[in-house]
């Protein structure tokens, strides 16, 4: 079933296939709990990424009050934001290739029971669809044979790249289902709230400057937006027009419910 969320954002429930899935990864999990990794490029090494949450927030809706909750109970402290840098799995610039490259000193260094995986924007112009397809399953493979479970996340739309983008974040949900591993459908999202504005690059938004765009995709037509009269806010405008607050929310659900079902469930 589908979590009924503000403005209508959809987010499947985790299925019964990767709930059972997941918990037969996580029992072979020999590391800390509460550990979460970061692996990806600079969507995903910025501070305006996840580290937020650890702080108070504005206008927070039920679901994502409940999810915080759970999250902050659960997280080891220095996952919020110390965790950050190539050595932890995230940096700008970096394509799936490097991760393919590398996952597997990432793991043996931290041991995250838990990763938020996401490659794909900087890929758009350096790696076609099968290499794209082929490293990322790759690199969850190598992350679930660990015993870590993974998060994957679609990346958003780019300007330049609209219809190679798409096709990339469907490579995205075509592997969450084959390997049965749960998503955050944030080019999903992204497109569903502003499906015809989202680009902040576009002329409608010339007179703003860089990530203060009062809509999901910076002025660089590449990076979330993250307008500083949105930091923490999770009212329906924020979630409109603050891309990483949208990321922050949909990361926040999807990683509170793998708490509650997978990780740590009161059987």
């Amino acid at each position: 079933s589908t979590l009924s969320l503000a403005l209508g954002i959809q987010l499947e429930e985790l299925s019964p296939q990767v709930v059972d899935r997941m918990r037969e990864v996580h029992a072979h999990f020999k590391g800390e709990k509460g550990t979460l990794a970061l692996f990806g490029d600079s969507i995903s090494v910025s501070l305006a990424f996840w580290a937020p949450l650890a702080y108070e927030c504005r206008n927070v809706p039920p679901e994502m009050q409940e999810a915080l909750t759970t999250i902050r109970t659960y997280i080891k402290p220095e996952c919020w934001r110390a965790w950050r840098g190539p050595e932890f799995g995230n940096e700008g610039g970096r394509t799936v290739r490097w991760a393919y490259e590398n996952v597997d000193r990432w793991l043996a260094r931290l041991q995250p029971e838990t990763v938020i995986l996401m490659f794909g924007t900087n890929d758009l112009h350096q790696l076609e669809e099968e290499e794209y397809r082929e490293k990322l399953r790759a690199v969850i493979e190598q992350c679930l044979a660990q015993g870590t479970v993974v998060i994957l996340t679609t990346i958003p739309p780019r300007h330049g790249f609209v219809a190679k983008s798409a096709r990339f974040a469907q490579v995205a949900r075509e592997l969450a289902q084959e390997l049965r591993i749960p998503l955050i459908d944030y080019h999903a999202a992204i497109v569903q709230l502003r499906p015809d504005d989202w680009d902040g690059a576009s002329d409608q938004f010339r007179q703003y400057e860089g990530y203060e765009v009062p809509t999901l995709i910076a002025r660089d037509g590449v990076h979330p937006s993250n307008p500083q009269r949105y930091m923490n806010d999770f009212s329906p405008e924020a979630l409109r027009c603050s891309g990483y607050t949208l990321r922050n929310y949909l990361t926040a659900l999807r990683y509170a419910e793998v708490i509650r079902k997978i990780l740590a469930p009161r059987e």
